[in-house]
């Protein structure tokens, strides 16, 4: 289905006015996605970092192997034996390598859906580089079908990018904050290396220049890289421009810009010494003004060091060591979950494929307009996966944000919610609960979800904001497209937003 007045499919957009995107600024699309050489497509469809429609559909995993850290960051504090927070840096169990492997296995098995094993702290997967190496190489033998992951801060990384190739590891992350030393000193107040501790300045810039000659030797090699930047206003925000455009010219495939999380309660420098984060219209300013020719990647959950499952759900609790000490794992048992993961992969990307096949077949080609139709319209969805709206409102402990447009349908990223319904336990606390989860989406017009209850509805309503439950187990932008053009039709959208209206 396409929108009147375009040439578009759902799945893509043509330009970038109006609120649209512009060809690789809103993460790896299905269009795109198709557009890549074959061995970039292969590494790509299936994994969900790097592809936006993969992410709906395949699960990965963090093994935390890596408890040593050979820097320190203002935004982090590696928090061990903590099960209640979901952030970088955190884990219940540090594993070693013969735990880690044996969940992998015991979890690849459980989660066919399983396609990416990653190894991302809590500390750096290059300070411990037998560790992290041990795992890979057992991996690479036992489930060659995953593929391998590594995130570093980037320091020792031009030491052990031929190790890395060895492995097979086709995607290494590294996080980029800054290529200016001066704005590293202000991240960053020391960095281990060559036996002793630097500070301030020179630590920063022997940092950059490691992580800037790494990148450029991943990519030489073909290895996929993904550059995190964390966004902290008023120290790196507007930096962040520059190294967006550094890093792609060096050939970086994915851009991240993450906002800096800066509650006090997490213990950081800069959570105890009063520094923000970026609001949600502060972050989307930034990356689509980083957006360009590299992709931006928009769907990161900044996951915990042992995440398991989709992006969004953290299914650890399921696998601690002492359920997954119980499991006899065996050659035939590894045969057979891999037989199994290889046939729903394969089954996926063939729906996935079709239905690209069937948007394409439905580009409706007309004169675009002298001026845009309607304004874009913020909608935020309840989705379990799928790429569908499949959730009922009172379940979702996130919502993602989409923008509808003549233009198109883009995905802007996802905002954190407390669940409204969660018994009886937890009625008192609802009506604060909702409120919170109102003012998240006070910039969003629409509400998609599969059910809402009468209560949440009204405070909706009373609050600017339209819930919309007619589209049950559609695809969300499909089901998006239609709520725009109905308002559209029905002459919504030649007005300003409901917040503007209001200060009116």
């Amino acid at each position: 289905m396409a929108i009147p007045g375009t040439a578009l499919t759902l799945n893509g957009n043509t330009g970038n006015s109006g609120g649209g995107c512009s060809a690789g600024s809103c993460g790896t699309k299905p269009a795109q996605v198709a557009s890549l050489a074959a061995d970039i497509q292969k590494k790509v469809q299936d994994h969900p970092c790097y592809s936006e429609e993969a992410h709906h559909h395949f699960a990965r995993m963090h093994v935390a192997v890596a408890p040593a850290c050979n820097i320190q960051c203002n935004y982090c504090n590696r928090k061990y034996d903590c099960s209640n927070e979901s952030r970088p840096g955190v884990v219940s169990e540090v594993l070693n390598p013969a735990q880690a492997i044996k969940k992998t296995l015991a979890v690849a098995a459980a989660i066919p859906q399983m396609s990416v094993l990653g190894i991302a702290g809590p500390g750096d997967a290059l300070a411990n580089p037998a560790r992290t190496f041990e795992v890979f190489s057992e991996l690479q033998k036992r489930a060659p079908d995953i593929k391998l992951c590594l995130s570093t801060n980037g320091l020792m990384l031009p030491q052990y990018v031929e190790q890395i190739a060895a492995a097979n590891v086709d995607h290494v992350t590294i996080t980029i904050n800054c290529i200016d030393p001066d704005v590293g000193a202000q991240i960053y107040p020391w960095i281990f290396w060559n036996h002793r501790r630097i500070m301030g300045r020179e630590a920063a810039e022997i940092l950059i220049a490691q992580q800037q000659k790494g990148l450029e030797m991943l990519v030489a090699r073909g290895i996929l890289v993904k550059v995190n930047s964390v966004m902290i206003p008023g120290i790196n925000d507007e930096h962040l421009k520059e190294v967006s455009r550094v890093v792609r010219a060096k050939g970086a495939f994915l851009h991240n810009v993450m906002p800096l999380i800066s509650e006090a309660e997490h213990g950081t420098h800069f959570g105890l010494t009063g520094q923000r984060g970026p609001t949600s219209e502060e972050l989307q300013a930034l990356q689509d003004d980083c957006a360009g020719e590299m992709n931006m990647m928009r769907h990161c959950r900044q996951c915990r060091a042992d995440a398991v499952g989709m992006l969004g759900e953290d299914r650890g609790s399921d696998f601690t060591m002492d359920k997954v000490e119980l499991m006899e794992i065996d050659a035939q048992f590894e045969q057979a979950a891999m037989q199994r993961r290889v046939a729903l992969r394969e089954a996926i990307n063939a729906e996935l494929e079709a239905k690209r096949d069937a948007h394409h077949a439905q580009v409706i080609t007309l004169q675009r307009p002298a001026k845009t139709l309607g304004r874009p319209v913020r909608m935020a969805v309840a989705s379990s996966g799928g790429g569908l709206i499949n959730q009922h409102f009172g379940h979702a402990k996130e919502f993602l944000i989409y923008e509808a447009s003549s233009e198109g349908v883009r995905f802007l990223g996802h905002r954190k919610a407390a669940q409204y319904c969660g018994g009886e336990a937890d009625c008192g606390e609802a009506e604060n609960t909702l409120a919170r989860t109102i003012a998240v989406l006070a910039d969003c017009e629409v509400v998609l979800c599969s059910r809402i209850g009468f209560e949440p509805w009204g405070k909706l309503e009373s609050a600017g904001i339209m819930p919309n439950g007619e589209h049950a187990l559609e695809p969300i932008e499909e089901a998006a497209a239609a709520v725009w053009q109905a308002m559209l039709n029905a002459g919504k959208l030649s007005v300003a937003p409901f917040e503007d209206q209001k200060r009116a």
